[in-house]
């Protein structure tokens, strides 16, 4: 499992496609394509360009839309709450395919565990304005809590932070025992993207296998 993923974030399908390009290109190894919202023919259509963009460089999981994902055979997807269950995109996507889950607390990290997932996506660390429908936000204390439970229960599946990250957050989030962190408005905002994925692979190299 790789360490980190940018969540696609833009205004337009050639926005997300110009982001997600320039990740790939600066070294990004694992892309989540997000369009909330967006018509299905305009998701495959950019979901189609997005997997040309990722081919050998990158991973490439779709958000919610998991008929997209088998029909293009992309390496994954990632589902939230209100969407498929894990076990039926299983059925749907292999047993290779990456399955990950949306989780904000301890009781929905047991059942996306039942449930099968490859990873969890745990938050949201901060406010973000890419969720419409914010859950409570956790912070660091979330983390610990949430981190210190599935220890004692003896549930292993890797945690990814998300929501709201920033280049600052990196060292003290990955303290409380994540796996590793979901990025988008930080990465959209870098200037010199190689630099800043350079130094985020550096800030995660100690972080703690769950």
């Amino acid at each position: 499992m790789r360490k980190w993923m940018y969540i696609s974030h833009g205004k337009s399908p050639r926005e997300h496609l110009e982001r997600i390009q320039a990740m790939v290109n600066a070294g990004c190894p694992w892309v989540q394509l997000r369009m909330k919202d967006t018509p299905f023919q305009s998701f495959l259509e950019t979901a189609t360009y997005a997997k040309a963009i990722c081919k050998d460089k990158a991973w490439l999981t779709i958000n919610d839309k998991v008929e997209i994902a088998q029909f293009l055979q992309t390496d994954g997807v990632h589902l939230g709450k209100q969407d498929m269950a894990p076990s039926e995109a299983r059925k749907l996507l292999g047993g290779k395919a990456i399955i990950g889950g949306t989780a904000n607390s301890y009781s929905d990290i047991e059942g996306l565990v039942k449930e099968g997932v490859n990873y969890v996506g745990l938050g949201p660390y901060r406010f973000t304005v890419t969720k419409e429908k914010l859950s409570p936000v956790l912070g660091k204390e979330g983390y610990h809590s949430i981190l210190n439970r599935m220890e004692k229960a003896n549930i292993y599946v890797p945690v990814f932070a998300i929501g709201g990250i920033k280049e600052e957050d990196v060292p003290g989030i990955i303290e409380t025992g994540v796996y590793g962190i979901a990025v988008s408005g930080w990465m959209n905002e870098a200037e010199n993207k190689k630099e800043t994925i350079e130094h985020l692979h550096k800030m995660l190299e100690p972080s703690r296998h769950i």
